[in-house]
């Protein structure tokens, strides 16, 4: 980066120390290059007005010319208000301010003819526009074109750095920059792309001429960040691929064989044998398996997982099965062992609550070989938990690991183990391809047959007692009903309460001796969770009264009706997620939807899409589209990210786009070293710099 882009932002005219200190305490700003960066999230067209009776009908921002004839100041209980009447040819509006009346009130001149823009609300039976921008016409500049918007926060406005006050400093930059911005992508991708260049995007992307430009300014950035984004992340695959040597398994091994032709359950889905397939090639390349198992519940991922680590012992490997909660991981060890009933293979289980004799047994046998699968929870990342050989490492609902412990698991054995993370949470294919671009990723897209779509329906608190009737009717026929309340934790006490009200209303409605309800939720003990939720799977009891302790973990096949209490409370894939719980038996099985009447237009969104479908992946799609990437891959990931400009959740095309011409020049030019992609492997190289290799371990 040149000289002039390095400079200091208190350098720059209008900005001083006092609001450089305010710049990057609030804004990350330190450079010019940080400014140029700060891109507006949205534009005002300041050559269109609108007059006062179009304000209702319209959505958003609204320019207006016209006259003050009143101001007035009202006290509502201890805050003081300054009311203006804004009147135009076609009607009067009210312009409110709630703070800073004193110093707008003389500026409020009546017969004045002023610009007025802002953002007409509802208020009681009436609009008016709270806090608008006011500038008497005869001062107003008359710029046609764009004016950009930008986020601001309060410390920044109260010193000048409003949205507007961003945009005067941004524009005295912008005016410097000809000449002074580097290319970074080459002529053969910004002609077939129809690319415009760096500088220009920059320059347009803040004082854009019109329309037009402004969309190519976006498109360019967008596809910019992107393709580096995708390249970064393919790169670090190929390094990761040609330094790390992987175990070979030169065969599927006995285990497998027996297992496959006289112990499985039942017949293999198309989707689970492709997997397999993908599996086995990787073991047979001399390469370290790096792979994600996507798979929507109950597509039968577990079996998978089983026959990839028979192959691993089959060939003298151990393998180990690490899961995010004791209660799933235990549930995997219960389902490993009656998979493996009549197989000599040894099943361990190693989580917090092991205790230490039980553990010590454990630790000798995986050292002297005699455990062949080890499954455990965090436990399994403890320096005194050693294999003899370790060889394949599965990694459940991967996403809840932290990095750097997925790496411990991988320093496990002197050759790193091949690696199988899976997640029951189906990704978009942009966010995989973004969040898991360095790994290759497996899908299995079919249930296994037999399996009956869950019926799923959405009741309004009207309907309880019709609800109640159809439990009844499900319990006469020996099934078991799950029924789930939320568990936030910013309202724990009223969730707490919620779910203790609706144990006592169903066990009312759902007497004993002909009903018993177990209940389980997060401020009992364990011993006691795990008590109740055994009487579940025993079929003790008939209705199992829960928070979202149950949304892994649980699998009761003859449990055929899941009720989700105030579901609108709940995102979609942790309603998908708590449906999945049922539907793992040959009957039909069936899900309620239970809410208030007042839904929020986003809750009727999910609510609409979970009583549609039941595919995972088109759930997904809505998720993304309804909340973003960062609150469906975390916190944690979408951080990692940490873009400027383009939106995992709109910029699909964009993805694709990015990451099939980084595959081709990868393809074309593995090293960078043709000239024409200089400019590519300088930008490369900095950003790979500043970041660590996390890509072998992901």
């Amino acid at each position: 980066m040149n000289e002039f882009l390095n400079t200091p932002i208190e350098f720059l005219k209008g900005v001083g120390p006092n609001r450089a200190v305010l710049l990057k305490k609030e804004a990350g700003i330190y450079t010019f290059d940080d400014l140029l960066h700060y891109f507006p999230f949205r534009y005002v067209d300041r050559s269109q007005y609108h007059s006062v009776s179009e304000l209702p009908q319209l959505e958003g921002y609204a320019q207006l010319k016209g006259t003050i004839t009143h101001v007035s100041e009202k006290v509502v209980g201890k805050q003081t208000r300054l009311v203006a009447k804004f009147q135009d040819r076609t009607g009067v509006i009210e312009l409110v301010w709630f703070q800073g009346g004193k110093w707008i009130k003389p500026l409020l001149k009546p017969n004045v003819e002023f610009q007025v823009y802002g953002k007409a609300k509802l208020f009681g039976s009436s609009f008016n526009i709270p806090h608008p921008e006011l500038v008497e016409f005869e001062k107003v500049k008359h710029e046609k074109g764009l004016q950009a918007v930008y986020s601001s926060t309060e410390k920044l406005g109260m010193n000048g750095l409003s949205s507007k006050g961003i945009e005067k400093i941004i524009t005295s930059l912008v005016i410097q920059l000809q000449g002074k911005i580097a290319e970074t992508l080459p002529m053969s991708i910004m002609r077939e792309l129809n690319l415009i260049s760096r500088e220009e995007a920059l320059i347009q992307i803040h004082c854009p001429t019109d329309e037009v430009k402004a969309n190519l300014a976006r498109t360019r950035l967008k596809f910019e960040e992107l393709f580096f984004l995708q390249l970064e992340l393919l790169m670090r695959k190929l390094i990761s691929f040609r330094k790390t040597g992987g175990h070979i398994f030169p065969e599927v091994g006995l285990p497998f064989t027996d297992f496959y032709e006289n112990h499985l359950p039942f017949t293999l889905t198309g989707a689970q044998k492709r997997v397999l397939k993908e599996i086995r090639k990787d073991f047979m390349n001399g390469n370290h398996m790096n792979r994600l198992l996507q798979g929507d519940v109950g597509s039968g991922k577990t079996l998978v997982a089983l026959l990839t680590m028979l192959m691993g012992i089959g060939n003298g490997f151990q393998a180990a099965l690490m899961a995010p909660t004791e209660i799933l991981a235990s549930q995997h060890f219960v389902t490993l062992v009656d998979f493996l009933k009549e197989m000599n293979v040894n099943v361990a289980l190693l989580t917090g609550s092991v205790g230490k004799k039980a553990r010590r047994i454990i630790h000798e046998g995986l050292e002297n070989g005699e455990i062949d699968i080890l499954v455990g929870t965090h436990a399994l990342l403890e320096d005194v938990v050693k294999f003899k050989n370790l060889g394949i490492v599965v990694i459940d609902e991967q996403h809840r690991f932290g990095v750097a412990q997925r790496a411990r698991m991988w320093k496990k054995n002197t050759i790193p183990p091949h690696v199988l993370v899976m997640t029951a949470t189906p990704i978009p294919r942009t966010l995989a391809m973004t969040f898991y671009g360095d790994l290759d990723v497996s899908v299995i897209d079919e249930l296994p047959p037999g399996r009956k779509a869950i019926e799923t329906s959405h009741r309004f608190e009207a309907n309880r007692l019709t609800v109640f009737g159809f439990m009844k009717s499900e319990m006469a026929k020996g099934r078991q009903i799950y029924v789930v309340y939320p568990l936030i934790k910013e309202s724990e006490t009223l969730d707490y309460n919620n779910l203790m009200d609706g144990y006592e209303a169903i066990s009312r409605y759902f007497p004993l001796p002909e009903y018993r309800v177990s209940i389980v939720h997060g401020k009992m003990k364990a011993a006691d969770k795990e008590f109740e939720m055994q009487r579940f799977v025993k079929g003790e009891t008939q209705i199992m009264v829960a928070t979202t302790v149950i949304e892994v973990g649980v699998n009761v096949p003859n449990a055929s009706v899941m009720i989700i209490e105030s579901s609108e409370r709940f995102g979609l894939s942790q309603l998908h997620q708590l449906r999945g719980r049922v539907g793992r038996g040959a009957e039909q099985s069936f899900c309620i939807l239970m809410t208030g009447i007042k839904l929020s237009k986003e809750s009727k969104k999910r609510l609409e899409t979970m009583v549609r479908t039941n595919d995972g992946f088109e759930i997904a799609e809505v998720d993304l589209d309804l909340r973003g990437p960062g609150d469906i891959m975390g916190t944690q990931q979408s951080g990692e990210l940490d873009l400027k400009i383009a939106d995992l959740a709109k910029d699909g095309q964009i993805v694709v786009l990015a990451r099939d011409n980084a595959r081709k020049i990868l393809e074309e030019d593995p090293l960078l070293e043709n000239p024409d992609h200089f400019l590519i492997r300088e930008k490369l190289r900095k950003i790979m710099l500043s970041k660590p290799n996390w890509s072998s371990i992901s």
